[in-house]
């Protein structure tokens, strides 16, 4: 089987030739420190990946009622402050954040009062994915791997993007103490998704799109939050997905045990990212494997810092097969680290490949 054949089968829970392994992505300063700032194909192709490359090419039409104004200067802790003005007929909206070589982290949110949400309603505009740009990266990745889409917004779940907008506590507490102003946020972030979904996402050439997000986690809010606040929404915009002719990646980098059901109900088509309790998360792959494999294509799974980064061939190779003996049998199941990695030697990625080559299934 060639990569492409290999995933495309584990998301449909079939067995391939044998286990596929990849990343969830690549960060630029991975690439620039280790790897000569090659691209993510590039890089996947040295190491012998099978590729699962993001891409998400948008044009956005200049609005006169959503005027952006951007400031850059230092923070306070001495990181490249950026700040954002989002200029409306009726207010300006604004947010910033702090940036440094690996990562970046909201200091101020966009949505600081209720009705700020009406002012996104009215005049955020949507952008298009640009097709044809997204043919020539499927074509240039041919059959080395998979390529990956998100949908709309500054994360592609709504209550993931409600968290980016608002901040994850607030928002908690307001699914107390205004719960009704809660799903008017959800509805808004919906409908923008949902027509992205039509007018950008029928018909491209993706062979699959990641939704959900991190905030939506077990870690994070309790089965009874996730039920009322993330499942509904999600699976309206799964099913417009399915409608669109994409498959579906749900995303929760954290915890998934206690939602593990909910996952399952809202119609996607794979589960990630599998994270183990050593990354954070509360993962039992057994369980997983048990009450969901055969429902779900499951991605992830390798805690990257302490067996990427800090692992030796041995105890890579003995953590792959692990895994495979227990998300694996029956196939569905597409090995990855549960998240980006940073310090990861590139020797180590090539031991996680050839490990992965000798997880063969009968």
């Amino acid at each position: 089987m060639t990569s492409k054949e290999r995933m495309l089968c584990a998301l449909r829970r079939e067995k391939p030739d044998r286990l596929p392994s990849t990343t969830h992505g690549w960060v630029g300063y991975h690439l620039n420190k280790y790897l000569n700032g090659v691209d993510q194909l590039t890089a996947s192709r040295m190491l012998g990946l099978d590729a699962s490359i993001p891409c998400l090419p948008c044009t956005e039409e200049p609005s006169p009622n959503w005027r952006i104004e951007i400031k850059k200067s230092t923070g306070a802790r001495g990181f490249p402050l950026h700040r954002h003005f989002f200029h409306t007929p009726e207010g300006t909206l604004s947010c910033a954040w702090e940036i440094e070589e690996t990562t970046g982290w909201m200091v101020e949110y966009l949505v600081k009062r209720p009705e700020d949400v009406d002012l996104i309603d009215k005049y955020m505009p949507i952008p298009k994915v640009d097709q044809a740009a997204v043919v020539r990266e499927y074509d240039k990745l041919g059959d080395d791997g998979i390529l990956r889409g998100l949908g709309w917004g500054w994360q592609a779940g709504c209550w993931q993007n409600a968290a980016e907008y608002f901040g994850l506590q607030p928002l908690i507490m307001a699914t107390f103490r205004n719960p009704q102003w809660v799903h008017h946020f959800l509805q808004v972030l919906l409908k923008k998704k949902l027509r992205f979904v039509e007018e950008s996402l029928t018909g491209a050439k993706f062979d699959l799109i990641e939704t959900g997000g991190g905030a939506a986690s077990d870690t994070c809010i309790s089965p009874k939050l996730h039920r009322e606040f993330c499942m509904p929404y999600d699976r309206q915009l799964h099913d417009a997905m399915h409608a669109a002719g994409q498959k579906v990646a749900y995303h929760t980098c954290g915890g998934m045990m206690s939602i593990l059901d909910l996952i399952v109900e809202n119609h996607c088509d794979a589960s990630e990212t599998l994270t183990p309790p050593g990354m954070g998360g509360n993962v039992n792959a057994v369980e997983v494997k048990r009450q969901i494999g055969d429902k779900v294509c499951l991605i992830g799974g390798v805690n990257q810092k302490d067996v990427l980064d800090c692992g030796t061939r041995e105890s890579i190779r003995a953590e792959v097969h692990r895994l495979f003996r227990e998300f694996g049998p029956g196939g569905g199941y597409i090995m990855a680290p549960s998240d980006h990695f940073f310090e990861t030697p590139p020797e180590n990625l090539r031991y996680y490949v050839e490990a992965a080559r000798e997880c063969v299934y009968c």
